[in-house]
């Protein structure tokens, strides 16, 4: 093939000559190439008998080779092009001049071209590789170094880079999803029309390399901690990388953020695991908003506390009402009453299943979101008239467990671990004359574990399992425990307090007394914590310290 010939062609189209045809260049067909060399064979035989019906030759390697021959697609070995045959177990097969020159070479440049001529090599128009499954390999229970380390792959890489470099030739595939674009665009033979598409499958390339590059760095980083010829162990979700790198797909574009007038959308983190938010199927509603995903997520988390019948009802991040009961139609109940106002477009979350006698509780007002493990057959026919609520199916919940939590500040993000630590019941210090019973225990326990998801400073009252008032982020404590003591009426007997943090002064342990408050479950740590125990033993009040603080902002 002439070199000027191929070149003049290529920038119409494709092919050595042209015809014209309305002012449209479209190429006379010669044989074009694709090379093929996937771990997932979703897929390629169809691809493959496609482009041979285009009049492509197709080149493969290994096992893809063998699934094309069973699939009988004509195929060619990539060593009867380079005449080098695959090597040192397979790890080189396609490291070769007569592969990546025939990707690599512009189409347009007459020396490019000449030089593919002058060294008996043609060009390569399609790239169709997935990787190795690294992550596969990594994730098995077992699975050695040696065997970790052999799912590095090194021609894979080179091949989609390269193509990715020169997109504006070749078509570059790693997503089977993509398969039937190419196919399309090839029938078309108008390939000049499909610039957009090259640069899309490109850059999706070097979505998947970096994905791969990213999975492989926290692996062999996470080698200089085991002892040599022994397997790491997994890292864990909650270790601190020395380098954050985030590359999470976008999920769905949301109508706005927290106001109309901020654009937003949601990325689900491909490493978490069930159940989050990204896992929850929507079985009915609107779309989930900017706001939804957040009051979602509190939720979620905090059903997942309890081991009992459980409720929790939300608004902007704060629970407004939860309960734990015989069942979470008791529970709801209970919530409900604690605050009959707030929950009016609220978010409920429950830790079993909706029956139909929860739903059509659930019915009898506006919410935004009832998310939750299951909804029975019952509940779906009775919350399918709300045409906007949404209902979020999470599947079984399983206990807390540590991950990754991030916020973002100007110029940076914070990282964390997610707060599940709590304090052991053998190290729950009672600091007062009074002394706790069974159900003290009992009721102390389920104020502690509300108080962890309200708002800085926060203030929970309780009766037995139940909360009758919160106060939630407020700027100093004393106002939370007034706001919360509103919202209980004033008067608790027999009630408890929790407190996210200690007290500075014994002035809200007086207002607890003033309330009839029975109980107090407070970290302590103050250097004025002598003060608040007087107190409490003047009043005849259980205090208890946790040793620990649950702060959230």
């Amino acid at each position: 093939m002439r070199a000027d010939a191929y070149a003049s062609g290529k920038e119409a189209g494709r092919g050595a000559t042209a015809e014209q045809n309305e002012g449209v260049i479209i190429p006379t067909m010669s044989k074009r190439r694709a090379i093929v060399s996937v771990s997932d064979k979703t897929g390629i035989v169809d691809f493959c008998r496609g482009l041979v019906d285009l009049d492509f030759e197709v080149i493969s390697t290994g096992g893809t080779l063998r699934t094309l021959t069973e699939g009988e697609v004509k195929a060619r070995q990539v060593s009867d092009v380079t005449g080098v045959p695959e090597i040192l177990d397979g790890r080189i097969k396609t490291l070769h001049p007569g592969i990546f020159g025939g990707i690599l070479a512009r189409r347009n440049l007459a020396g490019d071209m000449a030089t593919l001529e002058e060294h008996g090599m043609e060009p390569i128009d399609v790239v169709a590789v997935n990787l190795y499954p690294f992550a596969e390999t990594l994730s098995k229970p077992g699975a050695t170094r040696e065997q970790i380390i052999e799912q590095i792959d090194i021609g894979g890489p080179s091949l989609i880079r390269a193509a990715a470099k020169n997109h504006q030739d070749v078509y570059v595939i790693v997503d089977p999803a993509d398969y039937e674009k190419v196919l399309d665009a090839l029938r078309a033979r108008r390939e000049a029309d499909y610039s957009v598409l090259r640069r899309s499958l490109a850059a999706k390339v070097f979505t998947h390399t970096s994905q791969y590059d990213q999975l492989i760095s926290d692996y062999m980083a996470s080698l200089g901690e085991a002892p040599s010829g022994e397997t790491p162990a997994p890292k864990a979700q909650s270790d601190l990388p020395e380098r954050l790198v985030l590359d999470w797909p976008l999920r769905q574009r949301l109508r706005y953020g927290e106001n109309p007038h901020q654009r937003a959308a949601f990325y689900a983190d491909p490493d978490c695991p069930p159940p989050s938010m990204a896992h929850c199927a929507q079985l009915q509603g609107k779309e989930l908003s900017y706001n939804n995903y957040l009051d979602g997520e509190t939720a979620l988390e905090m059903v997942r506390e309890f081991e009992e019948p459980a409720c929790v009802i939300l608004k902007h991040l704060n629970p407004c009402g939860a309960a734990v009961a015989a069942s979470c139609s008791e529970a709801y109940d209970l919530a409900f009453k604690g605050d009959p106002v707030s929950p009016f477009g609220g978010i409920v979350g429950l830790n079993r299943p909706v029956n139909g006698e929860l739903a059509a509780k659930l019915a009898e007002i506006f919410l935004e979101v009832v998310i939750a493990p299951g909804f029975e057959e019952d509940a779906r026919q009775v919350l399918e008239k709300k045409k906007n609520l949404r209902l979020l199916e999470t599947g079984p919940l399983p206990t807390l467990a540590p991950r990754m939590a991030y916020k973002s500040v100007a110029g940076g993000m914070l990282v964390q671990e997610s707060d599940t630590a709590d304090t052991p019941d053998a190290e729950l210090k009672v600091v007062s004359k009074a002394q706790p019973t069974d159900e003290d225990w009992k009721s102390l326990r389920f104020a502690w574990t509300v108080c962890k998801w309200v708002k800085s400073n926060a203030i929970v009252y309780t009766v037995g399992r139940r909360t009758v008032g919160i106060g939630a982020g407020q700027m100093s404590r004393i106002d939370a425990a007034r706001f919360g003591l509103q919202k209980a009426g004033g008067r608790i007997p027999d009630g408890y307090m929790a407190s996210d943090a200690f007290f500075p002064f014994r002035d809200v342990v007086d207002l607890a007394a003033s309330a009839q408050v029975r109980g107090i479950i407070h970290p302590g740590g103050s250097i004025r914590d002598d003060k608040s125990i007087e107190a409490a033993n003047e009043h005849g009040m259980i205090m208890v310290y946790t040793g620990m603080r649950h702060f959230r902002h």
